[in-house]
C-alpha cells in the first residue's frame, strides 16, 4: 500500500477524545489530524513522539490532515487501523500469504454470525469457503513482543465466537493478527488488557480457528505485508 502523495513529517502533541490528534509540523506549523485508532495506543501517545501525517486536499474533509505512523522504540509504527484490511487485500491478490492462496474469489465485508460482517469471504468451488477476520497490532511492551488487544475488545472477542461457529458448519475460519511493527518476532494476547479476549482466543483455536500472524514492513512511503511471526 503506497501513499498517495510524501508523508508529512511533525512532533505528536497530545492525542484526545481518541480520534484526534494536535501535531507541530516539521515546518512549526500546529494542526489538528484525524486519529484513525479507537483503542488506547498504550505507548504511541505520549507527547513528543514523532509522527508523520497524510494530507488531503478534499473539501468536504473536517480534518485535512490524518495522523499515519508514529515513531516510538526506535522504529516507525503504523496507527492507522483501516490500513490492516488494504495491507491484505493487497497481500491475497498478489497470493503474499501462502495460507490462504488458491482461492477463486475474495469478497469483502460479507454478512455472518450476529449482525457481524468478515473482513474477507474466500472462495473456490472446490474447497470449502474460508472466513478471515483482520485484527490490526501495534501494541509492544516488551523488546520484540506484539500484544493485542491494548483495551477490552468486546466486538472482536465476539469475532472470534462467531468464527468458531463457521467450522462447526464445514467451512474454515481464520483471524490474522497484521503488526503494524518493525520490531517483533512474537505475538502473544494481552490477558491483562482484556482477559475474555485472551481466553476466546485459546478456546477458539482448540475448536479448529486458524491463528496468523504477520509483520509488515513500513516506511514513510509504504506499507506492505511482510513476514510471519511466531505465535505464543
Amino acid at each position: 500500500m503506497d501513499f498517495p502523495a510524501p508523508l508529512l513529517r511533525g512532533t505528536l502533541v497530545a492525542r484526545y477524545k481518541r480520534f484526534f490528534a494536535d501535531v507541530v509540523l516539521e515546518d512549526g506549523t500546529p494542526v489538528t489530524a484525524h486519529c484513525p485508532n479507537p483503542g488506547a495506543m498504550l505507548g504511541l501517545n505520549t507527547p513528543g513522539l514523532p509522527c508523520f501525517l497524510s494530507a488531503s486536499d478534499d473539501p468536504k474533509r473536517k480534518l485535512r490532515h490524518t495522523l499515519e505512523l508514529v515513531e516510538a522504540d526506535g522504529g516507525l509504527v503504523g496507527i492507522n487501523t483501516l490500513h490492516p484490511n488494504r495491507l491484505v487485500a493487497e497481500a491475497l491478490a498478489a497470493d503474499a500469504i501462502p495460507q490462504l492462496t488458491g482461492y477463486a474469489t475474495h469478497r469483502r465485508e460479507v454478512r455472518y454470525g450476529t449482525n457481524s460482517r468478515v473482513d474477507f469471504l474466500l472462495e473456490h468451488p472446490d474447497r470449502p469457503r474460508a472466513w478471515l477476520e483482520v485484527k490490526n497490532v501495534h501494541l509492544r511492551r516488551q523488546p520484540g513482543l506484539a500484544e493485542f488487544p491494548d483495551c477490552v475488545a468486546a466486538r472482536s472477542t465476539k469475532h472470534l465466537r462467531e468464527l468458531a461457529q463457521v467450522v462447526t458448519e464445514g467451512d474454515r475460519a481464520v483471524v490474522l493478527f497484521v503488526v503494524q511493527r518493525t520490531d517483533c518476532d512474537r505475538f502473544a494476547p494481552a490477558a491483562d488488557c482484556d482477559p475474555k479476549f485472551a481466553q476466546a482466543l485459546s478456546e477458539v483455536r482448540e475448536a479448529g480457528v486458524e491463528v496468523l500472524v504477520y509483520g509488515c514492513e513500513i516506511t514513510p512511503a509504504a506499507v506492505r505485508i511482510g513476514s510471519p511471526i511466531a505465535l505464543l
